[in-house]
């Protein structure tokens, strides 16, 4: 990709970093990547921050263990399901005054709230990390038909899903994505067919096999009700081995392939506006050319009538 996306809220980042070193009343809502949305308020005193994320796809992510990592995450701060502000997901609920001092510790702090999001996130995939290995290591016998190889969907915008399938030797991770436009179509596929490519370079040999198919779902969900088989519609295969999720590399690994599909369609539209920009420099020195192509119109003879000051009309000749 050229272009590489924070997994964390710069805004939210900035903003919680303002009001340690001076707090003042506030009351911002805004918007992320997914249509997420956060609302953040200091109902009761300056130093009281109340932070709220609203996740559409909360109900699909609580079921893999959301609020059990935002509450691994962030320890206290999770406020409890029953005091969670009206029309949000999670509310988190910090107290400047007992917050760390400046330095390390609260700079950390800080950042961690700002990857809220991510964290969120991050539910399913570790389920299905954990799944992996427990097949792995209680394997079912052979030609048996394994329960926990089960297909767990994430609809996280309205007409697109992540898929993942836990098996005993890989993960498979599958984007569905909606091309809206016939150019961000084409360019889809060169930039897909770059994670091909490098792939066969001897530095990248180790990197998640990536398949692309074109309205065509994959096998593995190919049983799935609802999906979208038209001309828009594109299907992305990660197949992720032991080595991408061990301990020492899982927190990367999900970080990374949550943002591939925001930063393919956001590659794709600075794509799209560089090749705009180089057509309009291009027309213009055009019309340039064609200017300066233009032949001088011939002198007729009223152009060719002078008049004096006292008046008098002479003709050049």
């Amino acid at each position: 990709m050229g272009v590489d996306l924070e997994p964390d809220n710069l805004y939210l980042r900035q903003t919680i970093a303002d009001k340690f070193t001076k707090p003042t009343a506030l009351d911002q809502s805004f918007v992320d990547f997914d249509s997420v949305r956060y609302r953040l308020t200091t109902p009761v005193s300056k130093t009281q921050l109340v932070l709220s994320i609203d996740i559409p796809c909360w109900h699909e992510l609580d079921q893999y263990g959301a609020r059990a990592i935002l509450e691994r995450e962030y320890g206290s701060l999770v406020a409890p399901a029953a005091d969670t502000e009206d029309g949000y997901s999670v509310t988190l609920r910090l107290d400047l005054e007992q917050g760390p001092p400046a330095g390390d510790e609260r700079t950390a702090l800080v950042n961690a709230i700002a990857l809220l999001k991510r964290n969120a996130l991050a539910a399913p995939f570790e389920c299905a990390f954990a799944i992996q290995r427990d097949m792995e290591q209680n394997p079912v016998e052979e030609g048996a038909k394994d329960p926990r190889a089960q297909v767990m969907s994430i609809h996280y915008r309205p007409e697109e899903a992540i898929y993942l399938l836990p098996s005993s030797d890989r993960v498979t991770v599958i984007f569905s994505t909606i091309f809206k436009e016939e150019t961000d179509r084409i360019l889809g596929k060169v930039f897909l067919q770059e994670f091909v490519d490098a792939r066969r370079r001897p530095s990248c040999q180790t990197a998640p096999q990536v398949l692309y198919s074109n309205r065509e779902p994959p096998l593995e969900i190919r049983h799935l009700p609802g999906l979208d088989t038209t001309e828009r519609a594109g299907y992305v295969t990660f197949v992720l081995f032991p080595r991408h999720f061990a301990p020492s590399t899982s927190s990367n690994t999900i970080t990374q392939i949550q943002l591939f599909r925001d930063s393919l369609h956001y590659n794709i539209k600075c794509s799209k506006a560089y090749l705009h920009s180089r057509m309009r420099v291009r027309t213009s020195e055009f019309q340039k050319i064609l200017n300066r192509a233009k032949p001088e119109q011939p002198e007729n003879d009223a152009d060719k009538a002078r008049k004096t000051a006292s008046g008098r009309t002479f003709v050049r000749t």
